[in-house]
């Protein structure tokens, strides 16, 4: 975690649901000079004492409170930012698109299984996704659709994050190792500003196993960011990064706030920020 040395912090506690009873609880274990109830489901401990003892201590009982604990320097505002870039499949979307895909062919247990191993950061990502791809070979390309219509839902919070960024007057983009079938769709859907994501090749109405033009790796995933905040003329210290698998943490590495959002380990070790349990709209007890 960025900053930890400094002596006094800021810990912003949040839970679903009627949370309000263990958010006290868990707040009274920091010793806090001050308690902020930012919502009835969020509150801002200021003035803690951080030591590494401590914050192990909060991170146990808040795991098993089901609360989110988050320690800040300061207390930072949206209007400190710019832009929200997001990562696609498991982060703003509760599906991995390719695995939905490749339940239509009959083979969801072999591609999840790639899928989850590239995620945790064991297996070249563009090989991966060239070797998942490829046995979706002969697959109708309306299959896309059914996957987009039955079984693509938004993560929890979502709306409500997207809504509060635009009144923020931020931008958003959109970037994904999934696919541009989905991305373009959300893109009109949710009033995205970016997008970018790769191009499955269809051939006669069929998926020929193929992707159109070069992969949407973590390398480009960090390209694209640093693209569209030069387009935007702000620096990445001006976004905040959100995503969920290995590939989302060199994009997340340039962000002026980090986010794993329901993450593999080794990307909620990295982030600035872990929720586990909120939605993705937790960012704004963090930004209020």
């Amino acid at each position: 975690m960025k900053n930890a040395h400094h002596t006094t912090m800021n810990l912003v506690l949040q839970g679903l649901d009627d949370s309000k009873a263990r958010l006290a609880r868990i707040a009274a274990l920091t010793a806090p000079s001050r308690i902020t109830w930012i919502t009835d489901q969020a509150l801002r401990c200021e003035g803690i004492t951080f030591s590494p003892a401590l914050r192990q201590t909060i991170e146990v009982a808040a795991a098993a409170a089901q609360l989110d604990a988050t320690y800040m320097m300061g207390v930072h505002e949206l209007s400190d930012f710019k832009l929200v870039a997001m990562d696609m499949d498991s982060t703003l979307i509760t599906i991995e698109c390719i695995d939905e895909i490749a339940d239509m062919h009959g083979l969801k247990k072999e591609v999840a299984a790639i899928t989850e191993a590239a995620m945790r950061g064991e297996l070249d990502f563009p090989a991966s996704l060239k070797r998942r791809v490829a046995l979706l070979k002969g697959l109708d390309a309306a299959a896309l659709e059914r996957v987009y219509v039955e079984r693509l839902r938004l993560s929890p919070g979502a709306e409500k994050m997207l809504a509060a960024v635009r009144e923020a007057g931020m931008k958003t983009l959109l970037v994904s190792g999934g696919f541009t079938f989905f991305t373009e769709r959300l893109k009109e859907r949710l009033h995205l500003d970016y997008t970018h994501a790769n191009e499955l090749e269809i051939v006669d109405g069929k998926l020929t196993g193929e992707v159109i033009g070069d992969i949407v790796d973590a390398d480009e995933k960090q390209r694209t960011v640093e693209r569209v905040c030069a387009e935007m003329g702000i620096l990445p210290a001006q976004a905040i990064v959100m995503g969920d698998g290995a590939n989302d943490l060199k994009m997340m590495g340039i962000a002026g706030l980090s986010v794993a959002f329901r993450a593999k380990p080794v990307v909620r070790e990295q982030a600035n920020v872990a929720l586990n349990f909120v939605g993705l709209d937790g960012i704004l007890a963090l930004l209020s």
